[in-house]
């Protein structure tokens, strides 16, 4: 198969030919059908966050079961699926206690001694699986617990992006604080992730969504997916903007970009009692925290891995969402592009103009 390879860190991917193993009991083999490019492989890939090298990044994937293993039991041949990183082991102290996204996936990756999963065609050498996925490959061998079967009626390039970004955004609003009708939110960062969490507070019923962005066209998207007020968040006043608003700070300040400065920006936006939910990924050696007298005020800090999502569940309705009308994901995905033009892509992630890069394989 078709993949691109990140050969080491800081240097451009490179297109070349894979050779994927069969599956094993509980192995899933998918034919991509699309992937979106998320921030979270730009981090990986400019070596931000480490990794082995070479490996094939790529996680944001919707596509078709070719084949399964013998003990699959959740999904079947022909079945549209979507893939999710926050794959889970179903037994451990997260997963019984309703926290699967905090699973590290225990036995969701092949053990020593077995085949690795991605080898390269030319010389049989190994080629690393990043986050147990590898979606910019035409094939995708995961474990049946890191994907959840669809509706086949669903366009696959829309799906994919559910996968990360939309599960993201919209597990954050629904899972990790529960908004409330009429409740206040701010995003900062209107992303693919920031977009679905506006989208997604719009379908809670907040009473007030204020989109924080530096780009003008950012915050044009972010009002046609529900904003009902637009900043930008590099002005100084932002903050003080956001608390003028509201009238004294929003419930739910979200983070979701990944810069130091927004996460200040969350905590300075929140109200007494607010809560700031950070879920872009900072610099790792980077601090967020509340002040003595955010203490005092009754503020709350959490992380929410993406987004906290039961995905097996949640996959699914993000899904019907969009099949009736309330979650706008072609809004969402600014171009589709062939698995050639991915090093375009990132670039284009980097200038931060334009929303989701969706990579869509050839059937």
């Amino acid at each position: 198969m078709k993949a691109a390879i990140l050969e080491a860190a800081g240097t451009p991917l490179v297109i070349d030919q894979l050779t994927v193993s069969k599956p094993g009991p509980h192995e899933v083999l998918i034919r991509t059908a699309a992937c979106g490019l998320c921030h979270s492989d730009l981090h990986f890939i400019d070596g931000a966050y480490p990794h082995p090298m070479p490996c094939v990044a790529g996680h944001e994937a919707a596509g078709i079961v070719e084949e399964v293993g013998s003990e699959v039991r959740t999904v079947k041949k022909g079945d549209a699926v979507v893939t999710c990183l926050s794959a889970f082991c179903g037994h451990c102290e997260f997963c019984v206690t309703g926290r699967m996204s905090l699973c590290l996936g225990g036995d969701t990756r092949r053990r020593p001694g077995e085949a690795p999963r991605l080898t390269r065609s030319s010389d049989g050498s190994v080629v690393n699986q990043m986050l147990n996925l590898s979606a910019f490959a035409e094939m995708m061998l995961i474990h049946e617990h890191a994907c959840v079967a669809i509706n086949p009626e669903m366009p696959l390039d829309r799906a994919a992006v559910i996968g990360c970004a939309v599960t993201t955004g919209a597990g954050t609003i629904f899972n990790a604080c529960k908004v409330t009708p009429g409740e206040t939110v701010a995003v900062i960062g209107c992303g693919g992730v920031g977009l679905a969490t506006i989208n997604a507070a719009k379908i809670a019923g907040a009473g007030r969504i204020i989109a924080a962005d530096p780009m003008p066209e950012k915050r044009e998207l972010a009002i046609k997916l529900g904003a009902t007020d637009v900043i930008d968040a590099l002005d100084p006043d932002a903050a003080k903007q956001i608390q003028e608003m509201t009238k004294g700070g929003v419930h739910h300040a979200i983070e979701a970009v990944g810069r130091p400065a927004s996460g200040d920006l969350a905590v300075a936006a929140l109200r007494r009692g607010g809560t700031a939910t950070i879920l872009g990924m900072m610099p790792l050696n980077h601090k967020v925290g509340l002040s003595a007298i955010d203490l005092l005020s009754g503020k709350k800090l959490q992380g929410a891995i993406m987004g906290g999502n039961h995905f097996p569940v949640d996959l699914p309705r993000l899904v019907d969402f969009y099949m009736r009308g309330l979650l706008d994901l072609d809004s969402i995905i600014a171009e589709r592009i062939p698995l050639e033009g991915i090093n375009e892509g990132f670039e284009k992630m980097k200038q931060g103009h334009s929303a989701r890069s969706v990579i869509v394989f050839d059937s």
